[in-house]
């Protein structure tokens, strides 16, 4: 739909503004798909969502107490961990040689979908 008669300058800047034009009409909206298949991902393992699940009912947890109610190696648990904290769902604040763990808003909220999706 561009004049080929103006000069390319122009049909640069014609171009500009239809595309501003296309972008206003899907405004975007809470999160792009992309980041909703990094915290997705997150929880693509059981072991992660055991784990997001002990964490939300007990903040400041470490590794080693994970692993323990888990009954599961120390190092499988440390990697599902830093998963969770990569895809944004878990918090991890260190402490000295301790690491404790806690959810973030984003893992909050998918803590709760899970939760009523476990149970419908």
């Amino acid at each position: 739909m561009l004049l080929y008669n103006i000069n390319s300058k122009k049909r640069i800047k014609i171009k500009k503004i239809m595309l501003a034009k296309k972008r206003q009409k899907f405004p975007k909206l809470g999160k792009s798909p992309k980041q909703m298949e990094r915290h997705l991902k997150g929880i693509a393992n059981h072991w992660r969502i055991e784990i997001l699940f002990l964490v939300a009912s007990n903040k400041g947890i470490t590794v080693e107490a994970i692993a323990e109610r888990l009954n599961c190696n120390f190092k499988t648990i440390s990697e599902h961990t830093r998963r969770l904290a990569q895809a944004g769902l878990v918090r991890k604040d260190y402490k000295g040689r301790t690491v404790t763990h806690e959810l973030s808003p984003y893992g909050q909220t998918l803590f709760n979908f899970l939760n009523t999706f476990q149970h419908s």
